[in-house]
């Protein structure tokens, strides 16, 4: 029987069979053990302690207390379902499965199930396509962006001209690394460079053949998909061979200070692609430290704060709880469903005073999604690490992707996917029309609509 993304008996269905629970619940698909603990441990702290914060200080959201369910992973795919399977029975109301082989397994069952993903950075990227991909988002930025970006960082460095220059992608050997690699080729088919690519096998601590490799055939770049240990030991063996930092460029996920610290010095002008802010010189640090560190009920060591992966899993849980939010507005109730909360994230809009108004001014780029757009508008920065200062700095601005490769690449990833899967698309509001959305679909982009007009009315007043 062929599966439909959106209908309004089974959306009618799902809500009715949906317990009530006391709290709202958004689980932790964390890793704390393991060869990527590293990096697992300070995303996971900084989810739980920005919901810690808003417990504190706001009474939770919309009145509703949040309760965060950690469950270990350990990175390992089978251990991700067990988790999700052991916990959505609780009342989750999104999951952040921070692994891509994750990730693919629980598209299927976040489609049966009504419970949302949000594959923030990471995923598969075609998700970004909200009439295939109903419950999966992966706003603000996706891996093809983040190949682009590395592309348009290159062309910004040499003029508009990276015709005949070389490439290496350097990669985590599973479906996560293997990502970027589509984009990529098409990408040099446009501009005219060529592509070397350079996988690394699990975890990623033997890598003498890629680097001796590199050393041979002296590419004019080099860019990296890791993740956990195989970061620092791509760093280390790009300084043994000397090769020149400022023309290495890792994804988002290779640029943590853990990725760096353990190379020393010799790290010096590594780049790292990002999509939010980078330090703790923002408010909501303020507002931390009184309601939660000082208070003793940091998570974890307390160590991790204002550093990367820290800040992004705090910006994960931010969104997650304006996404909360924007349901409660919709839909009139506190106590939301995992289906509310589905239509909370497609309406979800980001703006600079929102940010400003959280604490977190200039923290990330502004956007916001669709029916059609689950992905947000890809803008990506780029980073700088500063080890005389030990810290990163940003040194450009959010810009945009080429979203007329990536936008061709979505449509036929999604398209197949659909043909496989038996999925009909959705018709979307923002794609040209509602003949096949149901009255509360309808009813979610008009609320979400006049809260647009109601913010610039506003701003239009105080002009």
């Amino acid at each position: 029987m062929k599966m439909k993304t959106l209908t309004a008996v089974a959306l009618a269905a799902t809500m009715a069979a949906s317990p009530a629970f006391a709290d709202l619940v958004f689980p932790s698909l964390s890793y704390r053990t393991g060869p990527y603990a590293a990096n697992g441990i300070p995303f996971a702290d900084g989810y739980e302690d920005y919901f810690k914060l808003i417990n504190a200080r706001d009474g939770g959201i919309g009145g509703e207390m949040a309760r965060v369910v950690e469950c270990e992973t350990g990175y390992n795919t089978e251990k991700g379902v067990e988790c999700y399977e052991s916990t959505k029975g609780e009342g989750a109301l999104v999951y952040q499965p921070l692994s891509t082989g994750i990730t693919y397994q629980l598209i299927p069952k976040s489609a049966a199930d009504g419970i949302p993903l949000h594959t923030m950075g990471y995923g598969r990227t075609s998700a970004a396509n909200g009439t295939v991909f109903n419950t999966v988002f992966n706003y603000p930025a996706n891996y093809w962006n983040g190949a682009s970006a590395v592309v348009n960082h290159l062309l910004a460095i040499n003029d508009g001209d990276i015709k005949g220059k070389t490439l290496a992608l350097v990669y985590h050997n599973s479906a996560y690394g293997k990502e970027p690699i589509r984009t990529l080729e098409e990408l040099s088919k446009k501009h005219g460079f060529e592509l070397t690519l350079l996988p690394v096998d699990h975890p990623g601590q033997e890598q003498k053949s890629q680097w001796l490799q590199i050393r041979r055939e002296k590419p004019d770049y080099v860019t990296m998909w890791g993740w956990g240990v195989m970061n620092a030991t791509a760093i280390q063996e790009a300084a043994n061979i000397r090769y020149p930092m400022e023309n290495f460029i890792g994804i988002w996920w290779s640029g943590s200070e853990n990725d760096v610290k353990p190379v020393g010095d010799k790290a010096d002008g590594y780049k790292a692609l990002n999509f939010h802010g980078v330090g703790d010189d923002f408010p909501v640090y303020d507002d931390l430290k009184k309601h939660v560190y000082d208070e003793g009920n940091a998570t974890g060591t307390g160590e991790q704060s204002g550093t990367v992966l820290y800040n992004r899993g705090m910006y994960a849980a931010m969104l997650a709880v304006e996404a909360a939010k924007k349901a409660q507005e919709i839909h009139g109730v506190a106590d939301i469903t995992p289906q509310q909360m589905r239509d909370g994230m497609e309406a979800l809009e980001i703006t600079e005073g929102l940010m400003a108004e959280l604490g977190l001014p200039n923290f990330g780029p502004t956007f916001s999604v669709s029916c059609g757009n689950h992905g947000g508008p890809g803008l990506v920065s780029v980073n700088q690490w500063d080890a005389k200062a030990g810290k990163w700095n940003q040194i450009t601005d959010y810009a945009e992707s080429d979203m007329d490769v990536i936008g061709a690449l979505i449509d036929e990833d999604s398209t197949a996917f659909a043909k496989e899967s038996g999925i009909t698309a959705r018709e979307c509001a923002d794609d040209g029309g509602m003949a096949s959305m149901s009255n509360d679909d309808i009813m979610s982009e008009i609320k979400a609509i006049k809260s647009r007009l109601s913010e610039l009315l506003k701003a239009a007043e105080s002009l």
